[in-house]
């Protein structure tokens, strides 16, 4: 599909998904995958959407539909997990979620035969792993990132020496999760397709809350347990995967138990190691004196932070050091929980990891540094939004001055430039 020849409503659509902090760089690559995701109709009429959750009235009236039809449309793109459905207050809300963490993911995590997902996991594989613009943008752009890595409980002393937070901690996300689904990981899914999937457990993608319940109602999760949601967190410690998830303290939406050969997050975490695109637990190895040299830490450490180094002795024998740079460490503990040894304990980091409260928090943060943020207030190019505004505003005013004075700039608004210097 040439770029140039490419129909309207895809490009609509591109430019709808980049209105969000988390977008999409146009490519004919990209054209074909929506191509396959949404028929030309549903890619014009979601280009319309708002960015917030709307109702099927919203739609209706955006679309110029009468309600019957507009929720007809709404609920089969929620069958098939393009919008996410769920109930705020009693009533229904629709909502687009991002590309990713969002319905790129959603489209590979089961097995279904309404579209060809070898040919999409091929289109996908040339997107985000050769093309790289669109990972790039995702995962190296900003402070504020997508995802953080959850530490491996295991190291935890038993003594609570290592202090770690209720959120930091993926059995936390678990235990107090309103509901939980678990699908098919898409990353091993997609590399399936390519011949490159490891034999790493399949159906392990977390997914919790209002996100859980739409994917469960769709059928894209299978609703488990939190009995079962925690067997499958041991499985995922016994199969060395790391916990990624999303980057916020309250109500996570989903955490990816991540291999360090088909996980897009891991992988970007190698390839752009020193623009740390996925936020570290706080929590970096410190090795003992009781080393042995065996390299196993090296061999498993997902972002290749671990380094062997030999030399010879004066007795020609050889010894191996063990260095790791802390600037490329995301302190998941995998290291310490294999040392064979045991020489290898976690200590919270001098730098104070700083986490989004909510995912509004998150959107508005990455919105002010990515240029993004007028999108977020005058959405669908409405009128404020007393409770809208209100909830960016109660971000915006408990920012450092330098990243207001973004948000003012972005905006233009005498009225919110007032708000910030009173």
């Amino acid at each position: 599909m040439a770029h140039n020849t490419v129909k309207k409503a895809y490009r609509d659509l591109t430019e709808r998904l980049n209105r969000f902090p988390q977008g999409a760089p146009p490519s004919d690559t990209l054209f074909e995958i929506l191509s396959i995701l949404f028929s030309e109709r549903e890619a014009k009429l979601v280009s319309l959407l708002p960015i917030k959750p709307f109702t099927a009235e919203k739609a209706a009236r955006n679309w110029k539909l009468d309600i019957t039809e507009a929720e007809k449309v709404l609920d089969e793109l929620a069958s098939r997990a393009v919008l996410l459905d769920s109930l705020i207050n009693d009533e229904k809300y629709y909502i687009l979620p991002p590309p990713m963490a969002g319905f790129i993911e959603f489209s590979m995590m089961r097995l279904r035969g309404d579209i060809d997902q070898k040919l999409l996991s091929e289109l996908l594989y040339q997107y985000i792993n050769v093309e790289e613009e669109f990972i790039t943008e995702l995962m190296a752009k900003g402070e504020t990132k997508l995802g953080r890595v959850f530490i491996n409980e295991r190291v935890i002393p038993l003594d609570n020496s290592l202090k770690v937070l209720d959120y930091q901690r993926a059995s936390r996300v678990i235990e107090t999760a309103s509901s939980i689904g678990v699908g098919i990981c898409y990353c091993r899914h997609k590399m399936s397709h390519m011949g490159k999937a490891c034999d790493a457990p399949m159906e392990i993608c977390m997914t919790f809350n209002n996100t859980a319940e739409s994917l469960i109602k769709a059928d894209y999760a299978k609703k488990i347990s939190i009995k079962e949601c925690m067997s499958l967190l041991e499985t995922a410690h016994e199969h060395n995967l790391v916990q990624f998830g999303e980057n916020v303290q309250e109500r996570v939406n989903f955490i990816c138990n991540c291999c360090k050969c088909c996980c897009e997050a891991l992988i970007a975490a190698r390839k752009f190691a020193f623009l740390n695109p996925v936020h570290t637990t706080g929590f970096f190895p410190v090795i003992d004196h009781t080393c042995t040299g065996c390299g196993k830490c090296a061999m498993l450490c997902p972002v290749e932070a671990i380094e062997l180094a030999g030399s010879e002795g004066s007795d020609n024998e050889r010894s191996v050091s063990v260095s790791i740079d802390g600037r490329i460490c995301i302190g998941c503990g995998l290291c310490a929980e294999n040392c064979p040894s045991k020489s290898i304990k976690m200590v919270s980091g001098k730098e104070r990891v700083i986490t989004p409260v909510n995912s509004a928090h998150k959107a508005v943060m990455m919105a002010i540094e990515r240029g993004k943020l007028q999108n977020l207030i005058f959405d669908n190019h409405a009128l404020f939004s007393h409770r809208a505004m209100a909830a960016i505003l109660g971000v915006i005013l408990k920012l450092p001055p330098v990243k207001q004075l973004l948000a003012a700039d972005q905006i233009k608004s005498k009225y919110l430039g007032k708000i910030l210097s009173g």
